[in-house]
């Protein structure tokens, strides 16, 4: 299918594509950069994360200005005119978005992993047309996960071939992003059974958009329903799929390791809440004989593990950053295996510190943390959600099996 996605792509005839919306993006340059935007813009995020949480404000306006600042092309390599920051990098934003806002920060993943399904798989041109669309502000949306199959990562949507060009048809559910975006990247099954990607217009004849989501926890996601009904595909707007997997390429894990980011972010935005109410909310206990929460040694203990469980997370995070970049370089059996595994770990060490962090903020704040002017139930509710996209115990088997039996993980996006 690959082969002959791109014959059919360099004789395609020029592909038509919706106006650009006008406005102004700034141009990140390196990593620092992005890491200091991010920071910025989290402050103001943060100020208004319980309310849109609460009363399921959507971020509209939050994602124009990720889009203005530039965030949302920093994948872009230098040679497109990005500044093609490194994985960690990508990470450790995702991470900062997400201290501030768990969904605002999962909302980012499925654009970084469709542009790295593009640097993968994609032809020149097409690089040349998506990223540009990118850099002047455009998002992707996913539509990958349908409910109703057999598995998650099992596609009834089907990619058909009628004439010069293709048309979709199928239903997507967890379509994160998609209410934000210009442009829908769905996963389909091809005439071949090959699974494929396709760049589609969100505008574009028989798309629907629904905003149905309704999980307890990333309620801002956006990740509802998609229908596909006779849409039609250029084909210069497909790329093979099946192909980022069939040989060793990192796509798997940096898809891992911006979850990984999101459940970090989570945990050191729990952390900072449970520090914040401890000091200025929180009563102590009769039995501790202090003036001040704060004082209490069991809270300060409490506090002293939980910012250790964190810290450790943070560290295996960045040290996974560093081998996803490895695998980037030099993509073979090893490199993308090491890299699945240092991902794995840090995902289920920021899972854990998320979780552990998440509750103890309640635990630590008593009574008056329940209540839901506070909405610091938010933070556990996303942890808890954003957990489930993978198993867990599957993540420890696999890096037992390559520590214990040498076994190599198997290659796909949720390892």
């Amino acid at each position: 299918m690959t082969a002959a996605l791109a014959r059919h792509t360099e004789t395609a005839t020029p592909f038509t594509a919706p106006p650009i919306r006008s406005r102004q993006v700034r141009r990140i340059r390196d990593d620092a950069e992005a890491i200091g935007v991010a920071t910025e813009i989290a402050a103001d995020f943060a100020a208004t994360a319980a309310d849109r949480d609460r009363n399921r404000i959507l971020p509209h306006a939050e994602l124009d200005r990720l889009s203005d600042a530039g965030l949302l092309a920093i994948t872009v390599p230098k040679a497109f005119g990005g500044a093609g920051v490194s994985a960690g990098t990508v990470a450790r934003v995702i991470a900062i978005l997400s201290a501030a806002d768990g969904s605002i920060g999962q909302i980012p993943q499925n654009h970084f992993f469709m542009l790295e399904a593009l640097r993968l798989q994609g032809l020149d041109d097409q690089k040349r047309f998506f990223y540009g669309r990118v850099l002047q502000g455009e998002r992707l949306g996913n539509a990958l996960s349908e409910t109703g199959t057999k598995t998650a990562h099992d596609q009834t949507t089907r990619l058909l071939r009628v004439g010069g060009s293709y048309v979709l048809k199928g239903k997507k559910f967890y379509s994160t992003g998609v209410l934000f975006a210009d442009w829908i990247v769905v996963v389909a099954a091809a005439d071949d059974e090959r699974r494929v990607v396709a760049f589609v217009p969100k505008d574009a004849a028989g798309v629907t958009v629904i905003d149905d989501w309704s999980g307890f926890g990333q309620r801002v996601t956006g990740s509802g329903t998609t229908l596909l009904d006779e849409v039609e595909v250029h084909p210069f707007a497909v790329l093979s799929f099946s192909a980022l997997f069939e040989t060793p390429t990192p796509m798997g894990p940096f898809a891992q390791i911006m979850h990984a980011g999101v459940q970090q972010g989570i945990a050191e935005g729990a952390l900072a809440e449970t520090i914040r109410f401890v000091r200025d909310v929180a009563r102590p206990w009769k039995d501790a004989g202090v003036e001040r929460h704060g004082d209490d040694p069991h809270v300060v203990a409490t506090v002293g593990e939980v910012k250790i469980r964190v810290e450790g997370a943070k560290a295996l995070l960045a040290r996974a950053g560093r081998f996803v970049d490895a695998a980037t370089l030099e993509a073979t059996a090893e490199s993308v295996a090491a890299a699945s595994i240092a991902v794995a770990e840090a995902k289920i060490a920021s899972t854990d510190a998320a979780l552990l962090a998440s509750s103890k903020l309640i635990e630590l704040g008593g009574a008056s943390a329940t209540l839901e002017k506070h909405d610091l139930d938010r933070f556990w509710r996303n942890a808890r959600t954003h957990a489930v996209h993978d198993p867990q115990l599957w993540k420890y088997r696999f890096v037992g099996n390559y520590w214990l039996n040498g076994i190599n993980p198997p290659r796909h996006g949720a390892i």
